[in-house]
C-alpha cells in the first residue's frame, strides 16, 4: 500500500519474536505453496492484537475475512472479549472490511525520522543530568525505569524483569552501546533503548523519562545524544513509533528535536460477543 518496502529480515524476525506464532498466527500459501497471506496474533495479558497481510493480486477472495474469523475464535478460546487489529492508513479496502465486519478506530501511530543532512543538533546540557552509555548492572533499575516512565502509554502491556531480560537483554542482535541512562545523581531520571538498525538506519525502541524529572528537556537530551550516535556510526537517519495521542506529549518533543511524520498506521477494535 505505500509503494515501499523498508522492512528487512532483521526486522520481521524482531517483530515476529512478539507473536504466538506456535497458536496465533497462519499462513496462506497459493496452489504451488508460495505464501499470499498472513495473520499474527500478539497476547499480552488479556490484550489481544492482529496484523494481517495478504497480497493484493488475491484480494477479493476472503482471506483477509477468513483470518480474522480465526484470530477472533483464537483470542475467544484464550478468554478475551476483545480483538485489536492494524492497519496501514492508506489501506482503504482494509478499513472498509474492518468497519464491515465490526470493528471500529481506536487509535493511530505514527512512525516519525529525522534525517541527518548534516550533522544533529548536539544535547543540551540538563542541570544536575549526567547521560551514560548503558552497564550490565543496571539492567535491573533500567527495567523498572522504563516499565514506570511507559505506565500511562495506551495499550502497555509492562514485562515482568525475567521475560525481558530474555526478549531484550540477551536477544541475538541487542547492541546494548546504544541504550542510555539520565542519571540524577544515583537515580535513574529517563532511559533511552535503540536498536542497531532498523527501517534502514537507526531506530529508538523506546524513549521513557519518570513523572518527578518530566519537563526539564531530559527526554530530548536523550534523543540528542542517540542521534549523535547513530550519526558518529554512519546512519543517514533514525526513526521511532509513536501513539499519536501519547498523553506525555512526545509527539511534540520529537518534533522539536526535528523528527517528522513519515508513515502512519490505525488500530481498530471489536467487542466479541
Amino acid at each position: 500500500m505505500r509503494g515501499r518496502v523498508s522492512y528487512g529480515l532483521d526486522e520481521l524476525r524482531d517483530w515476529w519474536r512478539l507473536y504466538d506464532l506456535a497458536h496465533g498466527s497462519w499462513l496462506v500459501e497459493n496452489d504451488e505453496g508460495k505464501p499470499v497471506g498472513f495473520a499474527g496474533l500478539l497476547v499480552r495479558g488479556m490484550e489481544f492484537t492482529s496484523w494481517i497481510g495478504v497480497d493484493p493480486r488475491y484480494n477479493g477472495r476472503g482471506i483477509s475475512t477468513e483470518l480474522i474469523a480465526r484470530a477472533e475464535q483464537r483470542v475467544r478460546e484464550l478468554g478475551g472479549d476483545r480483538l485489536r487489529a492494524g492497519m496501514l492508513a492508506e489501506n482503504g479496502r482494509a478499513q472498509k472490511l474492518f468497519e464491515a465486519l465490526g470493528f471500529r478506530e481506536v487509535r493511530r501511530f505514527f512512525r516519525m525520522q529525522i534525517a541527518f543532512d548534516d550533522p544533529p543538533i548536539p544535547p543540551k546540557e540538563v542541570e544536575g543530568i549526567r547521560i551514560a552509555t548503558f552497564r550490565p548492572a543496571d539492567a535491573r533499575p533500567f527495567h523498572q525505569a522504563l516499565n514506570e516512565a511507559l505506565a500511562d502509554d495506551w495499550g502497555f502491556f509492562p514485562m515482568p524483569f525475567e521475560e525481558w531480560k530474555r526478549f531484550r537483554l540477551e536477544a541475538s542482535d541487542v547492541d546494548t552501546s546504544l541504550w542510555f541512562v539520565a542519571w540524577d545523581d544515583a537515580e535513574i531520571a529517563g532511559v533511552i533503548r535503540c536498536d542497531g538498525r532498523k527501517f534502514g538506519g537507526g531506530f529508538v525502541g523506546a524513549l521513557g523519562v519518570r513523572r518527578p524529572w518530566r519537563g526539564r528537556g531530559i527526554g530530548t537530551a536523550l534523543l540528542r545524544h542517540a542521534f549523535a550516535e547513530y550519526h558518529r556510526r554512519g546512519m543517514a537517519h533514525v526513526s521511532l513509533g509513536v501513539d499519536a495521542e501519547n498523553p506525555s506529549g512526545a509527539t511534540r518533543v520529537y518534533e522539536r528535536a526535528g523528527m517528522r511524520v513519515v508513515a502512519e498506521d490505525v488500530m481498530f477494535e471489536k467487542v466479541l460477543s
